[in-house]
């Protein structure tokens, strides 16, 4: 083979890779810029979809935001929106099955994010939100504990925040008061000449059962509520559960000693939150007013002394 011949074959050699490879840039320069207005459009549908959101329009929110996600499944945004939207279309108690859905969607559509951000607080926020709401009505006590289990997780990143450990107290109170009423109501149609007042101390046996199935729950609702007094020494709404979760302690002792010690600080909790109530110009107790604490969105409610709380954020209670 002659110099020219291989000087020839080394050219066309060099000259084919030289394609390729420009060939594989021009690909790679097409894919980026395809993948630049991707995102671009992504975000222009993220603030469409925001518009309508705010608008209140959120089956037209929806769609702008499940279009951003498919063409930018990083943009966790539109992701967050897109559950957030879910969950504002569900009614609490609504029996319809596309009501239940929009639940469900929420929910997987933040589960989604943790599945990217483990550590995401709004998903977190926003599961521990869905899940309480979808819990009350029919009442399902798993899907209050997953809630609780969202803002365990919440104090693990951020132990300092008061809400969470408030929301485990209302959470635990919600459980405990469900089960005191369902076991009166249980010893009275077995007893139809013995019957239990609401404001009455548990009979021995059903005392025991009780403290025995809600015995934990109640002081860690305590543990929790206090948390929160601690965190923030002016929390009204923390004090009044915990107020409600004394009382179901009381519930739990033989004594009447120390049933009695467990309804004054109660009653001392409650006098302390219509001091700071009266210092803040509250509006007047006798009237419920409604607050927003984090996820819940609940009425605040105050002991009356010498009697029982009733259920209250829609929670069925048989």
């Amino acid at each position: 083979m002659t110099d020219e011949i291989v000087s020839r074959e080394t050219r066309s050699r060099f000259s084919r890779t030289a394609n390729r490879a420009f060939a594989l840039v021009a690909l790679f320069i097409l894919a980026a810029g395809v993948s630049g207005c991707n995102k671009l459009r992504a975000r222009d549908l993220l603030n469409k979809g925001v518009a309508a959101f705010k608008e209140a329009q959120f089956d037209k929110a929806v769609e702008f935001f499940k279009e951003a996600k498919e063409l930018d499944p990083d943009l966790m945004n539109a992701r967050l929106y897109l559950a957030t939207a879910y969950a504002s279309q569900y009614i609490p108690g609504a029996p319809s099955d596309e009501n239940k859905r929009h639940g469900d969607e929420a929910i997987a559509e933040y589960k989604s994010v943790l599945e990217k951000d483990p550590n995401n607080l709004s998903a977190i926020d926003g599961l521990a939100s869905i899940l309480y709401q979808m819990a009350g009505q029919p009442f399902d006590e798993k899907k209050f504990e997953e809630s609780k289990s969202f803002h365990q997780r919440h104090i693990a990143l951020k132990p300092q925040d008061p809400q969470p450990y408030y929301s485990i107290g209302v959470i635990d109170w919600a459980i405990a008061y469900r089960g005191n009423t369902e076991m009166r109501q249980d010893y009275n149609k077995a007893h139809i000449n013995k019957q239990v007042r609401d404001t009455d101390p548990l009979p021995p046996d059903v005392r025991a059962a009780y403290t025995q199935k809600y015995g934990a729950l109640v002081d860690d609702g305590i543990a929790s509520l206090k948390k929160a007094i601690e965190i923030n020494p002016e929390y009204d709404d923390a004090m009044t559960y915990l107020n409600l979760l004394y009382r179901r302690k009381a519930d739990m002792v033989e004594s009447t000693a120390e049933r009695d010690a467990l309804t004054k600080q109660a009653d001392d909790l409650l006098d302390h939150v219509k001091e700071i109530l009266t210092r803040n110009a509250a509006p007047a107790l006798s009237e419920p007013r409604l607050h927003s604490r984090g996820s819940f969105f609940v009425p605040h409610i105050v002991q009356i002394r010498g009697t029982r709380s009733t259920g209250i954020f829609g929670i069925q209670l048989k």
